[in-house]
């Protein structure tokens, strides 16, 4: 169901506020940066020793054999589709001593989501 000229407006002003108010939330979300190609080679290299592995414990009939071929496989795929954690280690953000000091003092996420909104609506009115 298309939406509505109104709603489509609403839609674009949302998004100019995203992109406005929150550019560090945005640049996480769409700059995934580099991929990690020795990973990704590595997980697909373990997908096809797990098939492998699965269809031997499935020729075999062994349980165990398939079992543990099915978690390489499973293994594969979480490496081959998981960022690395070099690429957002090399350009910390200047928020990040200040997300690591909220953390630190026990508050949660949705603890901070809070503080935010509320200190973003008592500056704005």
């Amino acid at each position: 169901m298309p939406l509505s000229e109104q709603e489509q407006r609403l839609l674009d002003e949302m998004e100019r506020n995203l992109y406005r108010n929150d550019a560090d939330f945005v640049a996480a979300v769409s700059g995934r940066g580099r991929p990690n190609y020795r990973s990704i080679v590595l997980g697909v290299l373990l997908v096809l020793a797990g098939i492998g592995g699965l269809i031997a414990g499935v020729a075999l009939q062994l349980l165990v054999v398939g079992i543990i071929g099915f978690a390489v496989m499973f293994t594969g795929v979480l490496l081959a589709i998981t960022p690395s954690k070099r690429g957002a280690g090399a350009a910390p953000s200047p928020h990040t001593s200040r997300s690591s000091a909220g953390r630190n003092s026990g508050a949660g996420f949705m603890d901070r989501l809070n503080e935010r909104w509320d200190r973003r609506q008592d500056g704005g009115s």
